[in-house]
Order: C-alpha cells, then structure tokens, then sequence
C-alpha cells in the first residue's frame, strides 16, 4: 500500500483508484455517485452528519473529517485480496478519533452471501471468515445467507480503530438506491447481533479490544444518480 496520499481536486480523481475504472465508473452506479457526492461536500454529506446528529450516541456530538481515502484497501489474513472500502474516513469527535469505512451502493448487491463465497473452500477462505468472526465476536456457526461483504467492511473498520488508536469504529452503507435496495440484507447482518436496524439510523454493534463498533445506513441524495 502506498502511504503517499495525493489530494483529489475533483471527482474524476476517484476513478484511476477503481479496480475496473471503465466498467465501474457510469452514471448511476455507486461508485461515480459516491465520489460526486462526497467530493462536493468536501466534508461530510448532509445525510451522514444527520446520521450522527440525530443519533442517542453523545460520542458523536460535533463530529468532524479529518480526511478520507477512497478505495482504501485493508490487509486480511487468507488470501492476497485486501479488503478494498469505497471509502475511509478518520474523524475526531470529544477529543476522539473514529475510524469509519463506507460502503456506497444503488442498486449493486452486497456481494455474494457466505454460503456462496465458501462454496469453493480453501485454508485461506477459511483462515479469513475465521477471523471475521472472531473480530465481529461471532459463534462459529451463523447464518449463511450474511453477505460476506458486510462482514469485512465492518472488520475494516475495527482493524483501522486498531492502527489509528480509535476508541470508536464505525461501518456506514452509503445508499442512493431510491427504493433503499438490499436494505434487508444490512438488516439481516445486524440482526446475527442481536441488532434491529433502520434508514438513517446509527446503531452499536459489538466492543473488542476496547474499541466500539458501530453500523448506520445513510439515505443519499437522488440528485447524484444523475451527475
């Protein structure tokens, strides 16, 4: 990983950091809508301080960006693939650092469940949902129908409040679907914790390490599906 961060001056910056610029940069898809959205805001965008805001958790009150990385890829054991976040933010709020990953998405799926992803298993699959499991404090056994991608993410995020010595972690889906697409299967990942979630709602999920986990679905703005 390069540690050498260069500045985007717009969004079109976000687009060289894809895995596949020409098939995932299009109008409509989360990738361009996310980086127009969160480019202009220069900041957070208005839903997500609301998801802060509006929320019972005092820890949050006056939070600030600190910067955030696009396509910032996190390390995990079993495998070579890091876990590639659309997003990584450090903010400070009461004189706390808080690690945050987001995940963008319209209409794109999280990804395959667990049952699909292990269907073909391997010492390093299986090293890595091992290891999931153990930092989200999961049984070994849990449903099987949990999108893989949720579980990562919200890793990623635990693992960044690790390095930055965050006391607070949080895993956001950034949403511009519309008709709030997949919502079910977030809800599902957060019910394995015992967890009812909600649209623009932040929740606590899990504390390890002393470091708190949080999850939050955030509504976004129409007007960037059509940038």
């Amino acid at each position: 990983m390069n540690h050498i961060l260069v500045p985007a001056t717009d969004a079109e910056d976000w687009k060289r950091l894809l895995a596949d610029p020409e098939k995932h940069w299009r109008k409509g898809y989360s990738a361009r809508t996310l980086a127009h959205c969160w480019q202009e805001a220069n900041g957070f965008p208005r839903e997500i301080e609301q998801l802060f805001s509006d929320s019972k958790f005092s820890a949050f009150r006056g939070i600030e960006l600190l910067f955030a990385i696009p396509e910032h890829k996190v390390p995990l054991p079993g495998g070579s693939r890091p876990s590639q976040n659309d997003l990584f933010v450090l903010a400070r709020a009461q004189e706390q650092l808080i690690a945050i990953t987001v995940e963008g998405k319209v209409a794109e799926p999280f990804g395959p469940t667990i049952e699909e992803w292990i269907a073909e298993a391997s010492p390093g699959k299986e090293r890595r949902l091992a290891f999931l499991k153990e930092l989200l404090g999961l049984p070994e056994k849990i449903s099987s129908k949990i999108r893989y991608q949720l579980l990562h993410r919200s890793v990623s995020a635990l693992l960044e409040a690790f390095r930055f010595n965050a006391p607070i972690a949080v895993m956001i889906v950034h949403s511009f679907s519309q008709e709030n697409q997949w919502l079910d299967d977030y809800q599902v990942f957060l019910e394995t914790f015992g967890v009812r979630a909600a649209i623009d709602q932040l929740v606590f999920v899990i504390e390890n390490r002393g470091v708190s986990l949080y999850c939050g679905w955030a509504k976004g703005n129409a007007k960037y599906l059509e940038v």
